[in-house]
């Protein structure tokens, strides 16, 4: 017969699981092993730990992936859906296990050389960079353990590699769009419409709720308002609808009971994935990112002589209006009309203006 567990300690199948009240503090957690010795040892380092937390004010050791988990349930950054997909994806396989104190420049080299080795550019990779330094720093600043403790003394210095690569904006004629949208899936190929004709950020798009939509009956339309904690500037958006972007929301319609733009069911997590890089590829074209297309939009809005004043309020850029959302009916009516002049039966109107400006890139090598 096999010797008595140590109080605390109890098997629920093959592992042993620790359920104990120490020094105040409740522990429910499982043990990960079988070994009853290993449990022991497991629940009176938690002991000490605990001890030492009340005695000495010692800061426990807390893994990157426990403070990401803290930072993805607590936040409400616009970002929010990168920023955990990037965690996910890449972070957690390089720094998921590492303590908080050990993370540094040192230690993301992996990381970098990695996303280095995969092409991407450095600009991307000083996004994950940021996030990190992001959680560091809510560890050694905001968040405080139940001692009055934050989760880290200290928050070390994450610098941004030097971005030497960047890309100008690329905007699309409309024989490159058609080709790239051709080789697209169709749901994708649905998003990259809604964006090119509505100048909305990927992260806009990919979050796009039908509770945002507000109808106006009187000209039999709808616009969308995107609530400022979800946009990048902090500020409600208001995204009108020209008639190609109000036809893609009407076949959208009905499918997803939350989000207008669904893949199987469910939300994107990213549109700039492998079926975007394989349709760039077929459609030999050099378009890397979808943030293109928003400046397709933009670039399209010039040609056909839309101010830039509304320029601003179609791409939901900060405006010298007082409140970018509080729009009368005839000012919304006007908006979309400035919208419809680049639908695609209006094209012969916009290509000069991107033709032009691919041509000096060329010429100075841009």
């Amino acid at each position: 017969m096999g010797r008595k567990a140590t109080p605390g300690l109890f098997k629920r199948g093959d592992v042993w699981h620790i359920q104990k009240t120490i020094s105040g503090s409740r522990i429910r957690q499982s043990t990960g092993t079988s070994s009853l010795a290993e449990a022991e040892e497991i629940l009176a380092g938690l002991t000490e730990e605990i001890r030492r937390t009340r005695v000495y004010g010692f800061r426990p050791s807390r893994t990157f992936t426990e403070a990401a988990t803290k930072y993805l349930n607590e936040s409400t950054k616009a970002t929010l859906e990168q920023d955990a997909y990037e965690i996910a994806a890449r972070l957690k396989k390089f720094i998921g296990d590492m303590p908080l104190d050990r993370i540094n420049m040192e230690t993301m080299k992996p990381y970098i050389a990695h996303r280095k080795a995969q092409g991407v550019k450095k600009r991307t990779i000083n996004h994950g960079l940021q996030i990190v330094r992001h959680i560091l720093n809510l560890a050694a600043g905001e968040w405080f353990d139940e001692n009055g403790l934050t989760w880290l003394a200290v928050a070390p210095k994450i610098k941004f590699i030097p971005v030497d690569d960047k890309r100008e904006p690329y905007p699309l004629s409309w024989d490159e769009q058609d080709r790239l949208f051709a080789e697209l899936p169709d749901y994708l190929a649905k998003m990259a419409l809604f964006t090119v004709n509505t100048g909305c950020r990927k992260a806009e798009v990919i979050s796009l709720r039908w509770e945002w939509e507000r109808p106006y009956p009187a000209l039999q339309t709808s616009v969308f308002v995107i609530p400022a904690h979800m946009v990048k500037n902090r500020k409600d958006r208001l995204v009108v609808l020209n008639r190609t972007a109000k036809a893609v929301v009407e076949e959208m319609r009905g499918i997803h009971p939350e989000y207008v733009f669904t893949h199987e069911g469910k939300p994107l997590a990213n549109m700039y994935g492998r079926a975007w890089r394989k349709a760039r590829e077929k459609a030999g074209l050099t378009v890397e990112r979808v943030h293109d297309l928003k400046h397709t939009y933009g670039r399209r809005l010039r040609a056909v002589g839309v101010s830039e004043e509304d320029r601003k309020d179609l791409l939901g850029h900060k405006s010298g209006r007082s409140m970018t959302t509080h729009y009368s009916m005839a000012e919304i009516a006007t908006l979309i009309s400035l919208s419809n002049r680049v639908c695609s039966d209006e094209r012969h109107k916009t290509d000069t203006v991107v033709y032009l400006e691919k041509k000096n890139r060329r010429a100075t090598g841009g």
